[in-house]
Protein backbone atom coordinates (compact mmCIF):
# COMPACT_ATOMS: atom_id res chain seq x y z
CA UNK A 1 0.00 0.00 0.00
CA UNK A 2 1.57 2.95 -0.74
CA UNK A 3 2.67 5.35 1.82
CA UNK A 4 0.39 8.13 2.71
CA UNK A 5 2.27 11.66 2.21
CA UNK A 6 1.99 14.00 5.71
CA UNK A 7 0.41 17.43 5.09
CA UNK A 8 2.46 20.43 5.46
CA UNK A 9 0.55 23.77 5.93
CA UNK A 10 2.43 27.08 5.26
CA UNK A 11 1.62 30.55 6.09
CA UNK A 12 3.64 32.96 4.41
CA UNK A 13 3.66 36.99 4.81
CA UNK A 14 5.21 39.96 3.37
CA UNK A 15 9.10 38.61 4.35
CA UNK A 16 9.19 36.30 1.50
CA UNK A 17 8.30 38.27 -1.53
CA UNK A 18 10.67 41.28 -0.10
CA UNK A 19 13.60 39.11 -0.48
CA UNK A 20 12.05 39.08 -4.51
CA UNK A 21 12.47 43.31 -4.24
CA UNK A 22 8.70 43.51 -3.48
CA UNK A 23 8.68 46.39 -0.72
CA UNK A 24 6.67 45.52 2.58
CA UNK A 25 4.58 48.47 3.74
CA UNK A 26 5.90 47.73 7.29
CA UNK A 27 9.32 49.11 6.69
CA UNK A 28 10.56 51.39 9.35
CA UNK A 29 9.31 54.77 7.65
CA UNK A 30 5.54 53.47 7.46
CA UNK A 31 5.15 54.29 4.13
CA UNK A 32 4.48 51.24 1.20
CA UNK A 33 6.41 52.18 -2.24
CA UNK A 34 6.59 55.75 -0.65
CA UNK A 35 2.79 55.68 0.09
CA UNK A 36 0.95 56.55 3.17
CA UNK A 37 -1.13 53.85 4.02
CA UNK A 38 -4.08 55.33 4.62
CA UNK A 39 -3.97 56.92 1.26
CA UNK A 40 -3.96 53.24 -0.70
CA UNK A 41 -5.42 50.69 1.35
CA UNK A 42 -8.66 51.35 2.68
CA UNK A 43 -12.07 51.57 1.93
CA UNK A 44 -12.28 55.00 3.06
CA UNK A 45 -9.44 56.18 0.49
CA UNK A 46 -11.36 54.39 -1.93
CA UNK A 47 -14.56 56.61 -2.00
CA UNK A 48 -12.52 59.20 -2.42
CA UNK A 49 -9.74 59.39 -4.48
CA UNK A 50 -10.15 55.65 -6.65
CA UNK A 51 -7.49 57.58 -9.53
CA UNK A 52 -4.51 57.98 -7.61
CA UNK A 53 -5.36 53.72 -5.44
CA UNK A 54 -5.85 52.47 -9.80
CA UNK A 55 -2.43 54.14 -10.29
CA UNK A 56 -0.72 52.53 -6.92
CA UNK A 57 -2.41 48.89 -7.84
CA UNK A 58 -0.86 49.38 -11.12
CA UNK A 59 1.94 50.25 -10.08
CA UNK A 60 2.41 47.29 -7.64
CA UNK A 61 0.92 44.41 -10.81
CA UNK A 62 3.70 46.22 -12.99
CA UNK A 63 6.26 45.46 -9.90
CA UNK A 64 5.44 42.62 -9.01
CA UNK A 65 5.44 41.22 -12.87
CA UNK A 66 9.18 42.22 -12.89
CA UNK A 67 10.87 40.24 -10.07
CA UNK A 68 11.06 36.14 -9.71
CA UNK A 69 10.19 33.67 -7.20
CA UNK A 70 13.24 33.59 -4.99
CA UNK A 71 15.05 30.69 -3.21
CA UNK A 72 12.37 30.32 -0.25
CA UNK A 73 9.18 30.51 -2.82
CA UNK A 74 11.29 27.39 -4.87
CA UNK A 75 12.41 25.27 -1.61
CA UNK A 76 8.60 25.57 -1.13
CA UNK A 77 7.44 23.71 -4.49
CA UNK A 78 10.54 21.05 -3.85
CA UNK A 79 8.32 20.41 -0.84
CA UNK A 80 5.42 18.94 -2.86
CA UNK A 81 7.62 16.43 -4.37
CA UNK A 82 7.17 14.31 -0.74
CA UNK A 83 4.69 16.02 1.17
CA UNK A 84 1.11 17.33 0.50
CA UNK A 85 1.63 20.83 0.67
CA UNK A 86 -0.78 24.06 1.09
CA UNK A 87 0.12 27.40 1.32
CA UNK A 88 -1.69 30.09 2.96
CA UNK A 89 -0.87 33.27 1.61
CA UNK A 90 -0.69 37.15 3.30
CA UNK A 91 0.83 38.44 0.14
CA UNK A 92 -0.85 39.56 -3.15
CA UNK A 93 1.56 38.71 -5.84
CA UNK A 94 1.67 34.86 -7.70
CA UNK A 95 5.68 34.04 -6.68
CA UNK A 96 4.14 30.92 -5.24
CA UNK A 97 2.52 30.01 -8.25
CA UNK A 98 5.24 30.97 -10.53
CA UNK A 99 7.83 28.95 -8.44
CA UNK A 100 5.50 26.04 -9.06
CA UNK A 101 3.17 25.42 -5.49
CA UNK A 102 -0.03 24.47 -7.10
CA UNK A 103 -2.33 24.96 -3.75
CA UNK A 104 -1.87 28.33 -2.95
CA UNK A 105 -4.74 30.32 -0.39
CA UNK A 106 -4.70 34.11 -0.97
CA UNK A 107 -6.05 35.23 2.18
CA UNK A 108 -5.92 39.22 1.05
CA UNK A 109 -6.86 38.87 -2.80
CA UNK A 110 -4.94 39.05 -5.48
CA UNK A 111 -2.98 41.70 -7.48
CA UNK A 112 -3.45 40.02 -10.59
CA UNK A 113 -7.26 40.23 -10.60
CA UNK A 114 -9.81 43.55 -9.90
CA UNK A 115 -13.92 42.99 -8.74
CA UNK A 116 -16.59 44.72 -9.48
CA UNK A 117 -17.07 47.44 -6.26
CA UNK A 118 -20.83 46.34 -6.51
CA UNK A 119 -20.28 42.71 -6.70
CA UNK A 120 -17.71 40.78 -5.04
CA UNK A 121 -18.22 37.41 -6.57
CA UNK A 122 -17.49 39.16 -10.45
CA UNK A 123 -14.21 38.61 -10.22
CA UNK A 124 -11.57 39.30 -13.39
CA UNK A 125 -8.23 38.55 -14.06
CA UNK A 126 -6.09 41.13 -15.77
CA UNK A 127 -2.56 39.68 -15.43
CA UNK A 128 -0.31 42.78 -15.29
CA UNK A 129 -2.08 45.37 -17.13
CA UNK A 130 -3.54 48.28 -15.72
CA UNK A 131 -6.95 49.28 -14.57
CA UNK A 132 -8.24 53.13 -15.35
CA UNK A 133 -11.36 54.93 -13.99
CA UNK A 134 -13.64 54.35 -16.02
CA UNK A 135 -12.88 50.66 -16.34
CA UNK A 136 -16.14 48.99 -15.19
CA UNK A 137 -17.62 45.62 -14.43
CA UNK A 138 -21.05 44.38 -16.55
CA UNK A 139 -22.93 45.43 -14.24
CA UNK A 140 -21.42 49.35 -14.55
CA UNK A 141 -19.66 49.84 -11.59
CA UNK A 142 -16.19 50.88 -11.26
CA UNK A 143 -13.70 47.84 -10.98
CA UNK A 144 -11.10 47.87 -7.54
CA UNK A 145 -8.47 45.42 -6.76
CA UNK A 146 -9.40 42.61 -6.18
CA UNK A 147 -7.31 42.65 -2.83
CA UNK A 148 -8.80 43.26 1.39
CA UNK A 149 -8.09 46.78 2.67
CA UNK A 150 -7.44 47.66 6.18
CA UNK A 151 -11.36 47.90 7.89
CA UNK A 152 -12.63 44.94 5.24
CA UNK A 153 -13.60 41.35 6.24
CA UNK A 154 -11.05 38.59 5.27
CA UNK A 155 -13.24 35.99 3.50
CA UNK A 156 -10.91 33.26 2.91
CA UNK A 157 -10.52 33.24 6.96
CA UNK A 158 -12.66 30.14 7.35
CA UNK A 159 -10.64 28.38 4.58
CA UNK A 160 -8.01 29.08 6.04
CA UNK A 161 -9.15 27.83 9.43
CA UNK A 162 -10.18 24.40 7.84
CA UNK A 163 -6.34 24.14 5.82
CA UNK A 164 -4.49 25.00 8.87
CA UNK A 165 -6.59 22.26 10.88
CA UNK A 166 -5.32 19.57 8.93
CA UNK A 167 -1.69 20.40 9.27
CA UNK A 168 0.66 17.34 10.08
CA UNK A 169 3.76 19.78 10.31
CA UNK A 170 3.18 23.93 10.08
CA UNK A 171 5.95 25.99 8.98
CA UNK A 172 5.37 30.04 9.25
CA UNK A 173 7.36 32.03 7.07
CA UNK A 174 8.24 35.84 6.73
CA UNK A 175 5.20 36.99 8.43
CA UNK A 176 5.22 39.14 12.11
CA UNK A 177 2.25 37.04 13.60
CA UNK A 178 0.84 40.24 15.05
CA UNK A 179 -1.18 41.00 12.05
CA UNK A 180 -4.98 40.24 12.89
CA UNK A 181 -6.95 38.07 11.70
CA UNK A 182 -4.53 36.05 9.88
CA UNK A 183 -2.07 35.43 13.08
CA UNK A 184 -4.70 33.96 15.03
CA UNK A 185 -4.60 31.08 12.11
CA UNK A 186 -1.73 29.51 14.73
CA UNK A 187 -4.29 28.62 16.70
CA UNK A 188 -6.00 25.99 14.54
CA UNK A 189 -3.20 23.82 14.04
CA UNK A 190 -3.24 20.55 15.77
CA UNK A 191 -1.12 20.34 19.32
CA UNK A 192 0.49 17.43 17.70
CA UNK A 193 2.01 19.23 14.90
CA UNK A 194 5.37 20.43 14.91
CA UNK A 195 5.33 24.15 14.22
CA UNK A 196 8.77 26.08 12.39
CA UNK A 197 8.88 29.85 11.94
CA UNK A 198 11.35 31.60 9.84
CA UNK A 199 11.92 34.84 10.57
CA UNK A 200 14.67 37.12 11.02
CA UNK A 201 13.63 38.21 14.27
CA UNK A 202 12.38 36.37 16.69
CA UNK A 203 8.82 38.69 17.84
CA UNK A 204 8.80 40.04 21.09
CA UNK A 205 5.35 39.43 22.12
CA UNK A 206 5.13 35.50 20.65
CA UNK A 207 2.91 33.43 22.96
CA UNK A 208 1.92 30.24 21.81
CA UNK A 209 0.99 27.83 24.60
CA UNK A 210 3.01 25.06 22.53
CA UNK A 211 6.47 24.30 21.60
CA UNK A 212 8.03 26.54 18.44
CA UNK A 213 10.91 25.69 16.58
CA UNK A 214 12.02 29.02 15.46
CA UNK A 215 14.77 29.66 12.70
CA UNK A 216 16.07 33.27 12.68
CA UNK A 217 17.33 33.67 9.38
CA UNK A 218 16.13 35.65 6.39
CA UNK A 219 13.24 33.09 3.92
CA UNK A 220 16.17 32.55 0.87
CA UNK A 221 18.73 31.04 3.88
CA UNK A 222 15.97 29.25 6.27
CA UNK A 223 13.78 27.57 4.28
CA UNK A 224 15.90 25.96 1.81
CA UNK A 225 17.72 24.76 5.04
CA UNK A 226 14.23 23.49 6.69
CA UNK A 227 12.97 22.08 3.90
CA UNK A 228 16.19 19.49 3.78
CA UNK A 229 15.57 18.93 7.54
CA UNK A 230 11.64 17.93 7.08
CA UNK A 231 12.40 15.64 3.97
CA UNK A 232 15.03 13.94 5.62
CA UNK A 233 13.71 13.92 9.11
CA UNK A 234 9.41 13.58 8.20
CA UNK A 235 9.12 11.73 5.06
Amino acid sequence: MAHKKKTIVVLTGAGVSAESGIKTFRDSDGLWEGFNVDEVATADAWRWNKEKMLEFYNQRRAQAASVEPNAAHLALRELEEHFNVHIVTQNVDSLHERAGSSQVLHLHGKLSEVKSSVDDSLIFDVGDKPVHLGDKCPKGSQLRPNVVWFGEQVPEIPNAQRIMAKADICLIVGTSLVVYPAAALVYDVPVQAPVFVVDPSKPAEFIFDREITFIEKRASEGVPELVSHLIQNYV
